[in-house]
Order: C-alpha cells, then sequence, then structure tokens
C-alpha cells in the first residue's frame, strides 16, 4: 500500500469520526438540556453537559476547555500536544531513515539496527504521551463540566473561602 492511499484512507476515517461524533454531541446536548435533579423544592439543572464537553474534546483537543470556559487551558493543551508531536515526526523520520540504512547494508549492521530499535522506541513511546494528554483533556473536560456551576469565594465579613453552589432562580 503505497503512502497516498494509506493517508487518504486516514483522512476519511477523520471525517467519518468527526461527522459521527457531532452528530453525538448534538443528540447528548438535546439530552441534557431536558435532564434535570429533582430536590426538595427547588429544581438544579446543569449549565454545563459533562459527557457533551467531554465528545467535543474528542472530536478536538481543547474544544471541551473553550465549552466548559476555560480558556485558559487550551494553550496549554494545544502546546503540550503540538510538542509530543513534533518530537514524534522527528523521530517517525529518524526511524525510516535508519531503517533504510538497516536495509541498504543487507541487513548486518548492528548499530543501523541498533539505532532503527532506538528510533522506533522513542517514536512509540512519544505516541504514548501523545496519547495520555488527549486522555487527561477528556477527563479535564468531563470534571471541569461537573464542577462548572460551584463557586469557591472570599466571604468579605470573615474573609473565609465560601464554597456555593449557583441555583438558576426561576
Amino acid at each position: 500500500m503505497s503512502y497516498s492511499t494509506s493517508l487518504g484512507s486516514l483522512t476519511t476515517k477523520i471525517i467519518f469520526v468527526i461527522l459521527l461524533s457531532t452528530i453525538l454531541i448534538q443528540a447528548q446536548t438535546e439530552q441534557d438540556s431536558t435532564a434535570s435533579v429533582q430536590t426538595s423544592d427547588t429544581t438544579f439543572v446543569m449549565t454545563k453537559s459533562p459527557w457533551g464537553a467531554v465528545l467535543r474534546s474528542a472530536v478536538l483537543p481543547g474544544w471541551g476547555q473553550y465549552y466548559n470556559e476555560s480558556y485558559w487551558k487550551i494553550p496549554i493543551v494545544w502546546g503540550i500536544m503540538g510538542y509530543f508531536a513534533s518530537i514524534w515526526i522527528d523521530q517517525h523520520n529518524l526511524y525510516w531513515d535508519s531503517k533504510k540504512l538497516y536495509a541498504e547494508s543487507g541487513y548486518t549492521s548492528s548499530k543501523a539496527l541498533a539505532d532503527r530499535n532506538f528510533y522506533r522506541n522513542q517514536r512509540d513511546e512519544f505516541a504514548v504521551y501523545i496519547g495520555l494528554v488527549y486522555f487527561l483533556t477528556l477527563v479535564d473536560a468531563y470534571v471541569d463540566a461537573h464542577l462548572f456551576d460551584f463557586d469557591v469565594s472570599v466571604d468579605l465579613y470573615t474573609r473565609q473561602p465560601q464554597f456555593t453552589i449557583k441555583l438558576p432562580l426561576y
């Protein structure tokens, strides 16, 4: 299989996942907009949908943080992901170069074999780092959406932190 064919297949899969995710996000937000928790005499409706935030962050890392209005986290997510992705690309290119050198040596050069294995291991390690950062953005979006309605502010009279929850007035 050629590189352009696999790239086209990957692009098709990515587009399919994005379309499927947007359909799921739309269905989730419609479902969450009707969900509420019934208490004794008041109704609490969550402002942000946790699973909607997770799905948004799954489609585009940082979108869940944007949805949760945690704008300061977006450059951090993109910076870490970009850093790990650039190192992954460098290691991947070095792996292919050392793989070609090993093949050109007739599969007898131990240095070329060691280089090939080293760069492959480094590339795979950074792929794991990218996956971990991606997973952590999903977890962060979920937790941040759950905690969106909580307010921690200082009481001006006692100068102590005050833990409250926002309740909509009806």
